[in-house]
């Protein structure tokens, strides 16, 4: 196992390894096995995930001596319910679940906050790997142990941080998503670009076709381990996201705000939403006079590009305007009655945390002038 595809997230006690290759999947069995013996283990997937790639991770398991229970969940943003958790938290108490017992999220964003948070809970902490499937997933949710639900109140407003031992990220599962999904999690790799590396933004720049197209895995690798040490950076400055680690939601208060506006629903899945949103907080630094037009048009420029369109009219429709912003006060990151924005300087560099808070009213003022951005 090559040595540059493994990341090392130091947590003292809860420090695990991100790692990154072609054709790992195969060897998850060895690694569970390597550090763990031969636990009881148990996989939460869903239907499309398991048509593709269930029976590799039972052979690679099987293969060690290990008899994995399989835990099946619907598919889509609506699985991430209480009622899923408890149906888990069920089906592993049933079989006798212990706190030797590993808990492995086979699946995108969705498995791995609601697999996480079961494991979080279940006898209060079992060892849980994440293994996503998609490359939102692999870049974003993965890593950080952040783990929830959604309500009626927002997206992921209960949950818990709870560390994986380790994360699996198999680029060979990226093959079988459409350029939709593939586009979703570039999402959180131009976002990582733009808040904190200027030349990795130069690098997407003048490789992101490529890597889209899925045709060179060195640049493949190379984007989600670039993308994975600008979110390690924000973690370990501050794991359970009382400061510093909110930088990272560039975009994600509108994008929160809008997916809840759309019923968590396929009209508008999160990469999208957070495109849109970024583009949203990237207007929005403009009107506030902290990022000059020059900056901007950057990222306005690097859309245009990749032909990343949206007509936000269509997505956040001025009708909406009150929803969306009733949305934007419930976020989980506010905590007054204000909305907390963290706005764009200059490519590579977000202003801090609670430095911009915006009230309803003066967010309403602000709506025309952002929607008037089509894309």
């Amino acid at each position: 196992m090559s040595k540059h595809n493994k990341l090392r997230i130091n947590l003292k006690e809860n420090s695990y390894d991100i790692i990154i290759e072609h054709g790992l999947l195969s060897e998850l069995g060895a690694l569970i096995s390597k550090k763990f013996g031969k636990p009881k283990t148990f996989i939460v997937t869903d239907s499309n995930i398991a048509v593709h790639w269930l029976k590799q991770t039972i052979e690679s398991l099987s293969a060690q001596g290990m008899s994995p229970k399989v835990l099946e969940v619907p598919v889509g943003e609506s699985t991430k319910s209480f009622i899923n958790l408890e149906k888990i938290i069920d089906q592993l108490l049933e079989s006798k679940v212990d706190r030797d017992s590993v808990l492995i999220a086979l699946g995108g964003g969705v498995i791995g906050d609601l697999a996480g948070f079961a494991g979080a809970v279940t006898l209060r902490g079992i060892k849980v790997i994440q293994v996503p499937t998609t490359l939102l997933s692999q870049v974003d949710s993965s890593v950080g142990g952040k783990t929830g639900v959604n309500t009626d109140y927002g997206k992921n407003i209960i949950g818990t941080f709870y560390q994986p031992k380790f994360v699996i990220i198999e680029t060979e599962f990226l093959k079988s998503l459409s350029r939709r999904e593939i586009l979703c999690g570039y999402a959180e790799i131009l976002k990582h670009a733009i808040i904190k590396d200027e030349k990795f933004f130069a690098w997407l720049n003048k490789n992101s076709k490529e890597i889209l197209k899925l045709k060179n895995d060195k640049l493949l690798i190379s984007a989600i381990t670039k993308s994975c040490k600008v979110k390690r950076h924000f973690i370990l400055k501050d794991t359970h996201e009382n400061n510093l680690r909110m930088q990272l939601n560039f975009g994600h208060t509108f994008a929160h705000s809008l997916e809840a506006l759309h019923g968590f629903s396929k009209k508008l899945n999160h990469g999208e939403a957070v495109l849109i949103g970024m583009l949203l907080a990237t207007k929005l630094s403009m009107i506030k006079k902290v990022c000059d037009i020059k900056e901007a048009n950057k990222i306005f420029d690097h859309y245009k590009n990749q032909k990343i369109n949206f007509n936000l009219k269509n997505f956040v429709p001025k009708n909406k305007m009150n929803k969306i912003i009733s949305l934007m006060i419930n976020d989980k990151k506010n905590n007054d009655n204000k909305i907390n924005f963290i706005l764009l300087k200059k490519i590579g560099k977000t202003t801090n945390p609670g430095d911009h808070k915006l009230s309803a009213s003066e967010l309403k003022k602000y709506f025309p002038k952002l929607i008037d951005l089509n894309f």
